[in-house]
């Protein structure tokens, strides 16, 4: 039978991209921000990537193993999940608390869900979470490595100056500092259309007009808000997740609005300095109301459905 005549389900259109050419894409755009990161904190910081990366792979690899699945590994989607685990982490965290962190995130999150494109909420996102609550040693480093290794300057008495904050001269997680090299992934994610700019422009947007107002209008105060924490990795590289996040265009947006308030309202009035975790975590709880929200209403014969 000709395949112009087979009776096949939908979707009949192929955007000629596969799961590992996505990941693919992801890793190259976090590799200025693990290379600045390095650079910044020094070896070790290197040493929690590659730890957390070979510990996400070899979960991975072994869950298939074990409930004899066939093995996912090579999608690249753990070693996505495990670099930016360790990007979201201090330089100094014990490397047994990387690999708890992985297993969480690999097994708990992703694996007992049914795999990639099954999970209900980011794996990355939620580990990080589930190790700020386990492990005090994931936000604030117990020891300076050198003179930036110190905790995010939200938690800090005086904000960093803006080209510090820009470069990267400051503290806080490992892939968190420089806010040149997350641009450059981010806009390199958005030019390969790996993401769009909905979510993240929203997220970082929403983020300075409600500090741009609550620090008087002060907009270098804003500006310096946007740049720390943890706002810009959160924004391009998780909130962004295919299937975590909104699958319409206004959904992309209402989800960036719900997380950058949200951000906002645990860093100003919340017990923890910074706020992207929760927020985007709290928010792919919401991701399938929001779908259903905003999509596109099918009329036929027998009504509106």
């Amino acid at each position: 039978m000709s395949s112009l005549t087979k009776v096949m389900v939908s979707p009949h259109i192929h955007s000629g991209k596969s799961t590992s050419g996505i990941m693919g894409d992801v890793l190259i755009s976090l590799l200025p921000t693990t290379v600045a990161g390095t650079l910044i904190f020094g070896w070790r910081a290197l040493l929690v990537v590659a730890v957390s990366v070979l510990s996400s792979v070899g979960f991975e690899a072994l869950f298939n193993y074990i409930i004899k699945k066939e093995q996912t590994i090579s999608d690249l989607s753990a070693a996505v999940t495990g670099l930016l685990l360790a990007l979201n982490l201090s330089v100094d965290i014990p490397l047994w608390q990387c690999v708890i962190g992985s297993l969480f995130a690999i097994v708990v999150v992703k694996c007992l869900f049914g795999g990639i494109g099954k999970n209900l909420v980011n794996p990355a996102i939620t580990a990080r979470v589930f190790m700020v609550i386990a492990f005090s040693s994931v936000a604030l480093p117990s020891f300076p490595i050198d003179s930036v290794a110190t905790a995010t300057p939200l938690s800090a008495e005086t904000m960093p100056s803006l080209l510090d904050l820009f470069i990267g001269n400051r503290g806080g997680a490992i892939g968190e500092t420089c806010t040149v090299a997350l641009l450059i992934g981010g806009i390199y994610l958005i030019i390969r259309r790996v993401i769009s700019w909905h979510i993240p422009v929203t997220f970082i947007g929403i983020v300075f007009i409600f500090s741009f107002f609550m620090e008087g209008f002060n907009a270098t105060e804003a500006i310096s808000l946007i740049m720390s924490g943890g706002l810009f990795i959160g924004a391009f590289f998780m909130a962004t997740d295919y299937t975590t996040s909104p699958s319409t265009p206004w959904g992309k947006v209402i989800f960036g609005l719900g997380a950058g308030l949200l951000t906002c309202l645990i860093r100003y009035f919340g017990i923890y300095p910074e706020g992207v975790s929760f927020a985007i975590l709290f928010m792919n709880i919401l991701t399938p109301y929001i779908n259903g929200w905003t999509r596109r209403k099918v009329f036929t014969a027998g009504g509106n459905k």
